[in-house]
């Protein structure tokens, strides 16, 4: 018997045929369709999250991660309006690169295209599930969801939504596919298609994406796990350290770009200290430091390399004293998984050093690491935030979508 993963991922392939033809209108009318639909039945959707919430809270699902796992409507307004924001952006599809006039008279054009079939594993945010489809629809590509079983039923109402959407457009249905086997055994599968899945991408924890780099034959665009380090350095501001601080690590530490390790040069006193670290204190960070960390502030347990290699994801943060820049940037170098990092300073060489020396997607002078997301840079939704360096890097909108070919028009040429 035909697996559901197999038969899915085929039916996927026989709509990007279509899919990869249709005009930016076209395209973007599905879009508008998939918008408009989950509003129109934001409660049939907050009503299926709701039974995975209650699951999550019965199994002793942490609060951060059911707090990536909840939907209400201003959530799904903003999922809405995420889709909105794709269609106002240019269609990649199609795009010029290069246009090369050989003295032999051949003219070749480099252009983009669709990648295909995209397959897309990932854990427990439903909005990934809409995020993801919208991205690939408008690249003209098509898209197989296999999202985590503790949102389960969100995606299952969230796909049917889309997919009967999609019935008024000119877009397949098939174009949208959710494997529904919740059996590990189902993403191993997938990553063995090839022939029918064209790229996979994982997003999620480190085990998952280790998981699928690992195994995969399929092509994997990796996208990596969030250890992010904010180094507070000798001339910073301290109200504005404190504030940035404060928001990459407790606006919502549940997410892959906030904060797990606070950086502080050595010559902030016991106060100082105190003071940066006083608001996560009342939002209640649990905090674990170094040996001179616990010396100077009470209450700290002490930190160990593996607290210093995890990612939390939750109201944990370490903190290292450092004597300068030059042991920040190594402590980055060992500890950090080339996500995003922060420096906070008014000494512009420093700045200028951390800058070009960080080796990450994306890099901070004094702005929180919370931005490194594809709404705030202004692709609309992401499909993930890649920490590889072929193909794409950093939060993946509309172009990192797409692959190349080159068009060759000749008027009989033949090589001698």
């Amino acid at each position: 018997m035909i697996s559901e993963v197999r038969t899915k991922a085929a039916r996927a392939q026989e709509a990007a045929v279509a899919a990869g033809r249709l005009s930016t209108e076209q395209k973007d009318e599905a879009l508008l369709a998939i918008a408009n639909a989950l509003l129109e039945r934001h409660e049939e959707i907050i009503a299926a999250n709701a039974i995975d919430l209650s699951r999550g809270r019965d199994n002793g699902t942490s609060p951060s991660l059911l707090d990536r796992l909840a939907l209400n409507y201003d959530r799904i307004e903003g999922i809405a309006e995420g889709l909105r924001q794709i269609v106002g952006l240019p269609d990649p599809v199609g795009e010029q690169l290069q246009s090369i006039a050989r003295p032999n008279g051949l003219k070749i054009e480099h252009i983009r295209v669709p990648l295909g079939v995209i397959g897309m594993i990932y854990e427990a945010r439903p909005n990934v599930t809409v995020d993801a489809a919208g991205l690939c629809l408008k690249t003209g590509n098509c898209v197989v969801l296999r999202g985590g079983s503790a949102a389960l039923e969100s995606n299952r109402k969230i796909v049917e939504v889309m997919r009967s959407a999609l019935r008024g457009t000119a877009l397949p249905e098939d174009a949208v596919q959710l494997i529904e086997d919740s059996d590990r055994a189902s993403v191993n599968e997938m990553l063995k298609l090839n022939g029918l899945l064209d790229v996979v991408i994982p997003r999620g924890g480190a085990a998952l994406i280790r998981n699928v780099v690992e195994n995969a034959t399929v092509p994997v665009i990796e996208t990596g796990a969030g250890i992010c380090h904010v180094f507070v350095d000798e001339s910073a501001d301290l109200a504005m350290a404190s504030s940035i601080a404060f928001n990459a690590k407790v606006q919502r530490p549940s997410v892959c770009n906030s904060m797990e390790t606070l950086l502080v040069h050595e010559s902030f006193t016991s106060d100082q200290l105190r003071a940066l670290l006083a608001p996560m204190a009342e939002a209640n960070v649990e905090f674990r430091g170094c040996e001179r960390t616990v010396s100077l502030l009470s209450g700290v347990i002490p930190a160990t390399d593996a607290d210093f290699a995890t990612e939390y994801n939750d109201y944990v943060m370490n903190i290292r004293i450092v004597d300068g820049l030059d042991e920040a940037l190594a402590h980055i170098r060992k500890f950090g998984t080339k996500h995003s990092e922060c420096i906070v300073t008014h000494e512009q060489s420093n700045a200028d050093r951390f800058l070009n020396e960080v080796d990450a997607a994306a890099v901070y002078h004094n702005a929180s690491t919370r931005f490194t997301d594809g709404f705030e840079f202004g692709f609309g939704a992401e499909i993930g935030i890649s920490t590889q360096k072929l193909h794409a890097r950093g939060p993946m909108g509309l172009p990192a979508l797409t692959s190349t070919k080159y068009r060759i028009s000749g008027s009989g040429q033949i090589r001698g």
